[in-house]
C-alpha cells in the first residue's frame, strides 16, 4: 500500500469509511495470561520477583537497594543534564502548573432551601504512582504531565516507576524532570511488573492510591489487571493526529505536521481531511519529500502506509462529521474560520487553532495536558487533568426545620423502595414537634 493514500470520501462503500476510522489498538488479550503472572508474582513476591522481572526484560541486574534511585544519581543527572535542556523542562513545567491550576475547582456549601445546606470537597489523592515508558527512549515531559497536575492537585505522595537502560541508569532528562515536579521518589522498575509493584506494594515500592501514564501493551493490560486494587486513569495507545484543512492552509505546515506524529511509532496515525484536491496533492508530495530528511524515516513511512490517510471530502461539513466520527487524541484546524469549526467539534483529545498552532509546540510547551486518549476513546473521555488527582465528597447539613421540608420526600421514597428503617431514622428526630 502507498503512504499517504488519498481517498475520496464520497467514492468510499459504507464498510470503507469505516475502515477509515479504525487505528492500531493495543490487543491486551494476546499478553493477558503472562501479565496475570507477572502481577501475581510481584504481588506475592515483593522486591525479589520485581528484580527477577528487571533482570529478565531489561536485562539489568540490581539489588534491592538499588531500585530507588538515590540522591547521588539525582545529582549526578543535575550535573550531566545541559543548561538548554534544564531550561526547557522548567518552562514546560511551569507552562502546565499555570494551566493546570486553572482546572482546580473550589468547594463550596450553599443554602440550598431554609434549613438545608449541600456542597462539595475539593480532597487530593493521598498517593499517585506515574509510570513512564523508558529504556531505549526518554520522556521527561510525560513525567512532567503528569506529576505536575498531581501536585497542583495536592497530592501528598508522588511516586514515579520508569525501566533502567541497559547500564542501570534512569535517563538524565527524566530525573531533572522528576526533581522540577517535586517527586517525591522514582524507581528503576518497567512494564507490568512496575505496575504491580505501586498497585499491591513492595518492600522498597511504596502502594499507591492511583496509576497514571503511558506504556506499551504490558502496562496497559497490567492496569486493567490491577484496576480492581488501584485506580487507573486510562489506556493510551499510539499517537494520532487529524488535521481539518481547507485551500488557505499552508501544505508545507501540514506535511510537517503529520510527519510530526509519525516519527513517534510504526502504529501512529496521520490523517489528513481536507475540500481540497490540490493541497490534498502537494500534501502528500511534500510529506514525501520531508520524510526522507528525518532519521526516523523508516518508523514515519511505515506509519504513513498503516495509518497515514488523506480525506477528501465535498464540504467543511462533511470534515467536521468525520472529524467526530474519528474522534482523535489530536485535532488541528488548519481553515479560514477556525473557529466557526471549533464550535462544531464534539470529540477530541486535544485541539489547536490555526496555522501556528502545531501539536509538538501544544504536547510539550504550552501546559495543557498530552496524555490523551486515542483510538476514539475521545468520544467518551478527557485527556488526563488535574481532576484526576482529586475526589468530590458531598457535604450535607440540615436543621431541623430543613428536615422537616424533605421529610415528606424521604419517608415517602423509603416506603416505596421497601425501607422502613428510613423513615423511622426521620421520624424519630422530629418527634414531639
Amino acid at each position: 500500500m502507498e503512504p499517504l493514500k488519498i481517498v475520496r470520501l464520497r467514492e468510499c462503500s459504507q464498510k470503507e469509511r469505516e475502515q477509515l476510522l479504525k487505528r492500531s489498538e493495543l490487543d491486551v488479550d494476546s499478553v493477558l495470561l503472562r501479565v496475570l503472572k507477572i502481577v501475581s508474582d510481584v504481588r506475592g513476591g515483593g522486591d525479589k520477583a520485581l528484580l527477577e522481572y528487571t533482570e529478565r526484560f531489561d536485562g539489568v541486574k540490581l539489588s534491592a537497594d538499588e531500585i530507588r534511585v538515590s540522591e547521588s544519581e539525582f545529582r549526578s543527572a543535575c550535573r550531566q543534564l545541559d543548561a538548554a535542556t534544564k531550561k526547557a523542562i522548567e518552562g514546560a513545567a511551569e507552562a502546565i502548573r499555570k494551566f493546570h491550576t486553572k482546572q482546580l475547582p473550589r468547594g463550596w456549601v450553599k443554602q440550598l432551601a431554609p434549613g438545608v445546606k449541600a456542597g462539595q470537597l475539593v480532597c487530593p489523592l493521598e498517593s499517585v504512582g506515574i509510570y513512564v515508558p523508558g529504556g531505549l527512549a526518554r520522556y521527561p515531559s510525560s513525567l512532567l504531565m503528569a506529576a505536575v497536575p498531581a501536585r497542583v492537585a495536592g497530592v501528598e505522595r508522588i511516586i514515579v516507576c520508569t525501566p533502567p537502560g541497559k547500564d542501570g541508569r534512569i535517563d538524565a532528562a527524566v530525573l531533572v524532570a522528576a526533581k522540577v515536579a517535586s517527586v517525591d521518589a522514582v524507581f528503576k522498575a518497567g512494564g507490568a511488573q512496575a505496575i504491580a509493584a505501586m498497585a499491591y506494594g513492595t518492600e522498597t515500592v511504596p502502594k499507591v492510591d492511583k496509576i497514571v501514564g503511558p506504556g506499551n501493551v504490558y502496562v496497559v493490560a497490567a492496569k486493567q489487571v490491577v484496576a480492581p486494587n488501584v485506580d487507573i486513569d486510562f489506556a493510551a495507545g499510539p499517537s494520532e493526529v487529524l488535521i481539518i484543512a481547507d485551500r488557505s492552509a499552508n501544505s508545507r505546515f501540514i506535511a510537517a505536521d503529520l510527519l510530526s506524529q509519525a516519527e513517534h511509532d510504526t502504529d501512529a496515525a496521520a490523517v489528513l481531511v481536507t475540500t481540497s484536491e490540490e493541497l490534498a496533492s502537494k500534501v502528500r508530495e511534500l510529506a514525501r519529500e520531508m520524510i526522507k530528511e528525518n532519521p526516523r524515516w523508516q518508523i514515519a513511512l511505515r506509519a504513513f502506509v498503516k495509518h497515514g490517510r488523506i480525506v477528501v471530502v465535498g464540504s467543511a461539513d462533511e470534515a467536521i462529521e468525520f472529524a467526530n466520527a474519528y474522534a482523535p487524541e489530536h485535532l488541528e484546524l488548519m481553515v479560514k474560520q477556525p473557529r466557526r469549526v471549533l464550535r462544531q467539534i464534539k470529540n477530541a483529545g486535544s485541539i489547536f487553532v490555526g496555522g501556528f498552532s502545531p501539536v509538538s509546540a501544544g504536547d510539550l510547551a504550552v501546559g495543557p495536558n498530552h496524555i490523551l486518549p486515542t483510538g476514539g476513546a475521545a468520544r467518551r473521555r478527557s485527556g488526563l487533568s488535574v481532576l484526576d488527582f482529586i475526589k468530590l465528597p458531598t457535604v450535607q447539613e440540615l436543621s431541623k426545620r430543613g428536615l422537616e421540608r424533605v421529610a415528606e420526600i424521604a419517608e415517602q421514597l423509603a416506603e416505596v423502595e421497601g425501607l422502613p428503617g428510613h423513615a423511622r431514622s426521620i421520624k424519630e428526630r422530629l418527634k414531639g414537634g
